[in-house]
C-alpha cells in the first residue's frame, strides 16, 4: 500500500534524525494547521457555552476586511498568499529531504487520469457533505456557515476562486502529502498516519461545529487513502478546489433565493 516505498531516504533513521523530523513536524503544524485546529476547538467550545449554543453562531469564511474596495482586495490576496506560502513550505521541506513534487503526485497534470477522479471525489464528498451540514444545522450541532460575505466588488468572483484554490493546495500538500510522508519516515503504519492526517483536517474545521469536524475527518480518510493507493495528489487538489468554489459561488448566487439554505 505504501506509494512511496521507492522514495529516497528510506534507510534506517538515527535518533538525531528522528528528533529532527519530529521537531520539523511540530514547527510546521505550529505555524499552519495545528494551531488552527486548537483555535477551532476553542471556537467550538466558546459557541457551545454561548447563550444560543452552537446553532446560534454564524461564521463567515470569506468576509470583507475593509470598506475600501482596493484595500479589501489586497487583504483577500494576502490570505491567498499566506496559504500559498504554507503549501510552498511543505513542498520545500520534502524537496530538501530528497522527495520532489513528482514523488508525491504533483508531476504533470493528466486530464483523464487526474481530472475525472478529481471531479468524482468532489461529488462523493461535496453532495453528502452538504446534506450533513444541513442536517447538523437543523439539529443545532452546526454553526450557520456563510461561505462568502464579500461585498459586491468587481473582483469578488476571481477572489473566491483564488481562495478555493489556495485552500486546496495548502491543505492537500501539507495535511496529506507532507504529513503522511513524514510520519511514514518515522515508521508509522499507513493506517495510523492516515488517521493522524484525517484527525488534523477535522480539528481545524471544528469552528463549524461537530458536524463540520466529523465531515472533514471523513473527507480526510477518503482523500488520504486515495493518495496512499494512487500517489496522485492532483485529484485531491482539484476535488477540494471544486468543492470550495461551488460552495463559495453557489452561496453567493443562491443566498436569499432558496428556503433551504441557512
Amino acid at each position: 500500500m505504501r506509494a512511496e516505498s521507492d522514495a529516497p531516504g528510506e534507510s534506517e533513521l538515527t535518533d538525531r534524525e528522528r528528533l529532527a523530523i519530529r521537531i520539523e513536524i511540530a514547527i510546521v503544524l505550529t505555524v499552519t494547521f495545528g494551531v488552527s485546529g486548537i483555535s477551532a476547538a476553542l471556537s467550538l467550545l466558546d459557541s457551545a457555552l454561548a447563550p444560543g449554543g452552537v446553532g446560534g453562531r454564524t461564521v463567515a469564511l470569506n468576509a470583507s476586511r475593509s470598506e475600501h474596495s482596493l484595500i479589501d482586495l489586497l487583504f483577500q490576496l494576502l490570505g491567498v498568499l499566506r496559504l500559498a506560502g504554507w503549501a510552498a513550505l511543505g513542498l520545500y521541506l520534502l524537496w530538501r529531504s530528497g522527495i520532489g513534487p513528482r514523488l508525491i503526485g504533483l508531476g504533470r497534470f493528466r486530464p483523464h487520469a487526474d481530472g475525472l477522479p478529481g471531479l468524482a471525489l468532489a461529488a462523493i464528498i461535496g453532495v453528502p457533505g452538504l446534506g450533513l451540514y444541513l442536517a447538523a444545522h437543523a439539529m443545532g450541532f452546526s454553526v450557520t456557515i456563510v461561505p462568502s460575505a464579500l461585498d459586491e466588488h468587481w473582483w469578488r468572483l476571481p477572489a473566491l476562486i483564488l481562495a478555493a484554490c489556495a485552500n486546496s493546495f495548502a491543505e492537500e500538500i501539507l495535511v496529506v502529502a507532507y504529513l503522511i510522508t513524514r510520519l511514514r519516515r518515522l515508521g508509522w503504519t499507513e493506517n495510523s498516519a492516515l488517521f493522524a492526517s484525517a484527525l488534523l483536517r477535522g480539528s481545524y474545521h471544528l469552528y463549524q461545529g461537530l458536524g463540520g469536524g466529523l465531515g472533514n475527518l471523513v473527507m480526510g480518510l477518503i482523500f488520504g487513502r486515495y493518495w496512499q493507493r494512487t500517489n496522485r495528489l492532483w485529484p485531491l487538489i482539484l476535488a477540494h478546489a471544486t468543492i470550495d468554489a461551488v460552495a463559495y459561488i453557489g452561496y453567493t448566487a443562491l443566498r436569499g433565493h432558496v428556503s433551504w439554505l441557512p
